[in-house]
């Protein structure tokens, strides 16, 4: 076969692999994974199918003067109840606890008082921390409740490489989380999930209390199978 009869017989086969491989990438690039809300409420199933949560809940500062959450961190259920421990802020004060929240009755324990004692979250500018377990308006309710999504690509934590999922969440969704959250505000919200669709966490950019400055919050979550049992204290 002469040198010409071969090119005429490979540059259209050329052409093909060029332009399949071209197809390939640019599905990579105009976003050919997985939707972003269904991986969303795949993560949200794994929260929900969780026989107990471990839940760590933080914020670098408080706008001045404010009563407000700190951190909590602790194991919770979908009963819902939760054992462990809260730092708020009282008007710029850390006071940390020890708290039990169990059949809707809420029980702290500070280094002001030995036993544990009812006490009201929102007189502290607190949630429940049990109401942050609930399938419906707890963290994973918020997965499904959020508009504006967006694939922000990967990054890596230690040696996961996570997927970054930013989006919005109107005031009265996270309301339901933190009741201090003003209601016609729109939130934005940054979830990171492993390539099983797990979430690791959930950042929250809002005004979540009576001032013009936002605050972040930072909710890092870890299903488990382990059945846990929490009674009041």
């Amino acid at each position: 076969m002469s040198k010409r009869a071969t090119l005429a017989v490979l540059l259209p086969t050329l052409a093909l692999s060029v332009m399949g491989c071209s197809g390939e990438d640019g599905g990579k690039d105009d976003g050919g994974g997985a939707d972003p809300a269904e991986r969303l409420s795949a993560a949200r199933t794994v929260l929900d199918d969780a026989a107990s949560i471990e839940l760590d809940l933080a914020t670098k500062a408080l706008p001045s003067g404010i009563t407000g959450l700190l951190d909590a961190k602790g194991t919770g259920t979908h009963a819902p109840a939760f054992d462990g421990a809260v730092t708020v802020s009282l008007k710029g004060v850390p006071v940390k606890a020890d708290v039990i929240s169990v059949d809707g009755t809420v029980y702290a324990k500070t280094g002001f008082a030995p036993d544990f004692l009812p006490l009201d979250p929102a007189s502290i500018g607190a949630p429940d921390p049990a109401a942050l377990m609930t399938a419906d308006g707890g963290i994973s309710a918020l997965l499904e409740e959020t508009d504006d999504l967006k694939d922000d690509g990967e990054s890596r934590d230690g040696r996961d490489v996570l997927t970054t999922i930013t989006g919005t969440i109107s005031g009265e969704d996270v309301r339901a989380l933190i009741p201090t959250a003003q209601a016609d505000a729109t939130f934005d919200a940054t979830y990171r999930l492993t390539d099983d669709d797990v979430l690791r966490d959930v950042t929250l950019d809002g005004l979540f209390y009576d001032s013009d400055e936002a605050v972040v919050y930072t909710i890092a979550v870890t299903a488990s199978d382990d059945d846990v049992e929490i009674t009041a204290p």
